[in-house]
């Protein structure tokens, strides 16, 4: 017997990428300086003249040759595609910093005179772009001050202009609101990979797992044990990032003491070793949504798998899948359900410019629900929400990977933008 395919997507396929760049334009590539010094870089989509520029994010993804650029610059709106200070991975990523790259290259668009700033928030970069609006838009002296983990920043000190429209599309509530619904609750050793709880066991035919393709069905009863255990394992894991912090705290108070220089050699060594280590966590099994092969949770017309395996019991223990290795910090500040910041819900209320919300009914991570969700929370007086059929990178739920739904939902964009926007 061979081992069933598990991935969704064929491998190293660029699955966001258009696939010809809008004519008559040279891009060009904007190198960013963030006021805490960070670095970033962009590329802007222009033909001159036009007055209102779209920006595109993700935490760690490439978004520089995003499909929805040639629509946008076709219909006579620049774009700007940003990539963030890290590029490719969230290894070591801070979303409270991340929003300082976010405030450079919004500042550098309105020195190059545009008028309009809308921001695209697609799948991670909705909740990022709601934490930032959301913070731009606070009253002077009411921003955060520190990270997730404790750490000073504050963003009271930045420069950080405001947006005049957003966009949702195929945007969760947030990386940490959703690990809490994917993170596999009967890990009992987060040295283990393999450990396990049967009784929590979301793919224990016991609870109500069934064998690819049919469909599992799992109680209400099990269901509520379950998703009280995914919050109770994030709880834990934040403790164990919370503990290393505090162990490089404790040593660095020690480094700071007046009489630290009387300490022998081999003590001084022993302390600053310890107030720079940098540790990283392994968190194993990240696809364990029970909504993946239970499909009466959070009713669509998605079909049977995650976002990442079309069998989601065996790619729960691939290295595949969000969160995997990371730093204490990026835990708390990304992945953590309980402390991370950019949970659209959250950060909602104080956004009040135009906003749009377009959901992907086959989605196999986002789901109606959650865009119905993003839209009823909205504060906006003018919001809309639309529909469109497709994965979620906008490809038909036939399976195959030609454009129609891309081109769909691509046009409700354009068309909300011009009656909003000068173009």
């Amino acid at each position: 017997m061979s081992i069933p395919k598990i991935p969704r997507y064929p491998a190293g396929k660029d699955l966001l990428s258009f696939d010809a760049p809008p004519e008559r334009v040279t891009p060009e590539t904007l190198l960013l300086a963030a006021e805490d010094g960070g670095r970033s870089t962009g590329v802007l989509y222009r033909r001159g003249r036009e007055k209102t520029v779209v920006c595109i994010l993700h935490p760690r993804g490439n978004m520089t040759r995003h499909y929805a650029i040639p629509a946008l610059v076709n219909d006579g709106f620049a774009a700007f595609a940003h990539e963030s200070r890290w590029p490719g991975n969230d290894v070591m990523a801070s979303h409270e910093l991340l929003l300082t790259d976010i405030a450079a290259a919004i500042s550098e668009l309105r020195r190059r005179n545009f008028e309009q700033v809308v921001l695209l928030g697609y799948s991670g970069g909705g909740s990022v772009y709601s934490f930032y609006q959301s913070q731009a838009a606070a009253p002077a002296g009411q921003r955060i001050t520190e990270t997730a983990a404790g750490d000073p920043f504050d963003l009271n000190r930045f420069e950080m202009p405001p947006a005049d429209g957003m966009m949702f599309i195929a945007a969760h509530l947030g990386a940490g609101k959703t690990l809490l619904t994917e993170i596999d609750p009967s890990v009992t050793d987060e040295d283990d990979p393999l450990s396990i709880d049967p009784a929590l066991d979301m793919y224990n035919p016991a609870n109500g797992f069934k064998q690819p393709p049919e469909q599992s069905r799992y109680s209400a009863e099990f269901l509520t044990c379950y998703r009280a255990a995914q919050s109770a394992r994030v709880a834990r894991i934040d403790a164990i990032a919370r503990a290393h912090i505090e162990e490089q705290r404790y040593f660095q108070a020690i480094a700071r003491e007046s009489d630290f220089s009387r300490l022998s050699v081999e003590r001084q060594g022993f302390v600053l070793r310890r107030a720079v280590l940098g540790r990283f966590m392994r968190v194993y099994r990240t696809d364990a949504n029970p909504a993946v092969t239970d499909l009466r949770i959070n009713p669509s017309s998605r079909s049977y798998g995650s976002l990442m395996a079309l069998r989601p019991d065996l790619g729960n223990y691939t290295e595949q899948g969000f969160a995997k290795n990371l730093t204490p910090r990026a835990w708390l500040s990304l992945w953590s359900g309980h402390a991370s910041r950019a949970s659209v819900l959250d950060t909602l209320a104080g956004i009040t410019v135009p906003t749009l919300v377009i959901c992907y009914t086959g989605d196999n991570a986002i789901h109606p629900v959650h865009a119905d969700a993003i839209y009823q929370a909205s504060p906006a007086k003018d919001k809309s929400i639309a529909y469109v059929d497709g994965d979620h990178f906008g490809f038909p739920l036939s399976g195959s990977l030609d454009k129609g739904g891309r081109t769909e939902s691509l046009g409700i964009v354009v068309e909300w933008l011009a009656k909003r926007f000068p173009r």
